[in-house]
């Protein structure tokens, strides 16, 4: 079962670490090496890369980092710092400046002040499903577990200048979207397309590239896409959230197999676990879906975990995904490190600094440092 990921990273000016909108001229000079597994975002913020699909965790954690690696060094050659968030840490003008398009173009003139915020970068994990009524039924057995991951992969703490109270507001963000959130439960094929067809006569999407539900089939490749994470500050965090994904769609094909249906939570009670996982993150409470209560953020983690390690142990994963939980433990998610990162002196360029150095940590060598000392 193969891997791929897809990740935004955002552009910054190493003195000020305020973003920069220089994405054409970085992706130009990244796509040397990289070729169209770079390409802009709908802001002239953004940078995206996308791998290759994976069968084993080790080449695809490889190409992350040499990816990540290729978009520093570019930067770094016009003065610029990458960093890796959900969101941009400081102030930003509103409404962004727009990468040019034509579907960029058309997204604007549709939904207005909704891209405003699309300076926000993501981590699309895709599991290779090569027939869509499998991907579907998948799907719905991944449903209950979106807010797990999104506690997981929070890295969206601070908005415009301030702490927003929330781990991932990336996620309340994107919400807004009319075709955003935990997808409804897929009855079949023809339901599925339906809801296309509904969605795009309404105006709500503009294409099938608009569904921007947490879990659909991709539009461009023969693969189950979850897009629910924040993008990860570390190549480590992307590598962790890959394999755990993995193992949750392995696992839901086994059900799917054995004709165990899928466990379908309200869609209300879901969208308020999701809230309260984007939230609360690790370091709170969630919402058990059945039971309706809160318990510890961790606890709903080890028991998805639990119940992943036979798919984990097959696909020879479970050690790495031991020793991500071990330093989630150690460490905090994302938002945690963000946030102890601002403890310290309250000062949000502190912010910047801890996520251009966990870009760099997972890469060759430290080319925003190179980076830092041409400008400064």
């Amino acid at each position: 079962m193969t891997v791929g990921a897809e990740e935004e990273y955002l552009l910054v000016d190493p003195v000020t670490r305020e973003v920069r909108p220089e994405a054409p001229k970085v992706v130009a000079e990244a796509a040397g090496e990289l070729g169209d597994r770079v390409t802009t975002e709908i802001t002239a913020y953004q940078v995206e890369v996308r791998t290759d699909p994976h069968s084993r965790l080790d080449l695809f954690a490889e190409q992350v980092r040499s990816m990540r690696a290729a978009v520093v060094r570019a930067a770094a050659r016009h003065g610029l710092g990458v960093i890796s968030s959900g969101t941009p840490v400081l102030p930003q003008p509103l409404p962004p400046p727009m990468t040019e398009g034509l579907r960029y173009a058309r997204s604007v003139a549709a939904f207005g002040a909704l891209d405003d915020e699309q300076s926000i970068c993501a981590c699309h994990i895709h599991i290779g499903i090569p027939d869509l009524e499998t991907a579907l039924q998948a799907g719905n057995h991944l449903r209950p577990r979106l807010p797990a991951l999104i506690a997981l992969a929070a890295n969206s703490p601070f908005w415009q200048g301030r702490d927003t109270g929330y781990a991932s507001w990336r996620t309340m963000a994107w919400a807004r979207w009319p075709a955003a959130g935990p997808p409804p439960y897929v009855e079949s094929r023809a339901h599925f397309e339906s809801l296309v067809a509904g969605l795009t006569a309404t105006g709500g999407i503009l294409d099938r590239g608009g569904l921007y539900w947490d879990i659909r089939p991709s539009h461009h490749a023969p693969t189950l896409e979850v897009r629910v994470a924040d993008a990860a500050a570390t190549a480590q965090d992307t590598v962790l959230l890959a394999a755990i994904v993995r193992a949750l769609v392995d696992t839901a094909l086994a059900d799917v197999e054995a004709g165990r249906p899928a466990f379908r939570p309200s869609a209300e009670i879901l969208r308020a676990a999701c809230w309260r996982a984007a939230r609360d993150g690790l370091a709170g409470e969630a919402v058990d879906l059945r039971s309706h209560r809160l318990v510890p953020a961790t606890a709903v983690l080890d028991e998805l975990l639990a119940d992943v390690r036979p798919s984990l142990r097959r696909h020879g994963d479970l050690e790495t995904v031991t020793a991500g939980r071990a330093a989630l433990r150690a460490i905090g998610s994302g938002a945690d490190r963000q946030r102890a990162a601002h403890r310290g002196r309250r000062d949000l360029t502190d912010v910047v600094d801890h996520l251009m150095h966990a870009m760099t940590t997972d890469t060759t060598g430290d080319g925003q440092a190179e980076s830092r000392s041409r400008t400064l």
